[in-house]
């Protein structure tokens, strides 16, 4: 029996489509996937604003309004709730070059006006968390912005949000790169940088990917203890990724398996989750696979995160200890190998 309760996204059933070739499954009903999400064991439901009112930019205020409540009953019906609500602001035509850190005073203004919606939206569908994913705050050409005017910006971003709503939460999930080439915001550390700098640091902390770290070539474990540390965790979203590469959201511990291990040591170490918040995945079926086991990639997640749970149930920290003690670092490693292989 896991410790934890679990996230997903309805993203993460997709059609198969990638850059380099159109879809290749048929598109599955939002009830039908939240009803699948209940039955594998997920607890709740991360948001982007236009999963929960899509094509909300065309919508007027009460429309947005009364479909996030059939969104929330619909959750109800299904024993879940929602997670977060994260602005997507980096579709639209009008965030091309950036949200808050556009060169276009109106497109700023559009990103901040679309954030504080999606506070609504929290309300609405009974969450008091909001995600910001840099998508585009950065640069694809070095010299287009000044990342000094920039990082300021994205703190005017935020303080808006918690000056709009005294109780809203918000998290940064960082990456280095993809979509744009250089971010403003790349690291846990940068995340928890532009929360100090806030009117309400408290009420920001961040959200570790698993790839994202390792496309930033750091460890994930040490993502999520740096953020812990401080009491800066309010999610993560477990995956995995084959190298400094795209941005891949592979099962959790498909490629790294010590990797995995450690980030379930160190949420259990630090007893994550003790405060509501939910161990999130974000993770993408192989396009090689057919409609019938889309959902395979979240099962099979799901069952990693629960054997490594084991796993650190098993590990025997007095033996820990004595190799810490003794400087044994080769023995200490040799150790955790064996454990994870059964031997």
């Amino acid at each position: 029996m896991s410790k934890f309760r679990f996230s997903v996204g309805p993203w993460n059933i997709h059609e198969g489509a990638d850059v380099f070739g159109p879809a290749v499954r048929p598109t599955i009903a939002f009830a039908e996937k939240l009803a699948n999400f209940k039955k594998i064991g997920f607890d709740a439901v991360q948001f982007h604003d236009d999963d929960v009112v899509p094509e909300i930019d065309t919508k007027s205020a009460s429309e947005i309004t009364a479909t996030a409540r059939q969104v929330k009953q619909m959750l109800d019906d299904h024993g879940l709730k929602a997670e977060f609500v994260a602005p997507r602001l980096w579709e639209s035509p009008r965030t091309i070059d950036g949200a808050f850190t556009s060169n276009s005073e109106a497109e700023r203004e559009y990103a901040s006006e679309r954030s504080l919606r999606a506070v609504d939206l929290c309300r609405e569908i009974g969450c008091d968390l909001l995600g910001f994913w840099y998508a585009r705050e950065g640069t694809l050409c070095a010299e287009s912005k000044d990342m000094h005017a920039g990082v300021h910006r994205m703190i005017e971003g935020l303080n808006r949000v918690l000056d709009y709503d005294g109780t809203i939460r918000i998290f940064i999930e960082p990456k280095p790169n993809e979509p744009i080439d250089r971010s403003f915001a790349p690291t846990m550390g940068h995340a928890l940088a532009l929360s100090a700098e806030t009117i309400d640091p408290p009420r920001v902390g961040g959200l570790v990917e698993s790839a994202h770290a390792t496309l930033a070539g750091l460890d994930p474990a040490n993502e999520m203890a740096f953020a812990l540390a401080l009491g800066k965790l309010f999610g993560v979203h477990l995956n995995d990724q084959n190298g400094m590469k795209y941005d891949q959201d592979k099962a959790f511990g498909a490629e790294n398996l010590r990797q995995a291990f450690n980030q379930v040591r160190v949420l259990v170490e630090n007893d994550f989750g003790a405060r509501g918040e939910y161990v999130g995945l974000d993770v993408k079926a192989m396009r090689t696979q057919k409609v019938e086991l889309c959902y395979e990639h979240l099962k099979n997640s799901l069952q990693m995160v629960r054997l490594l749970e084991q796993k650190v149930a098993a590990f025997d920290y007095k033996i820990q200890r004595q190799f810490i003690e003794a400087r044994d670092y080769e023995g200490l490693e040799m150790y955790v190998m064996k454990l994870l292989l059964g031997a």
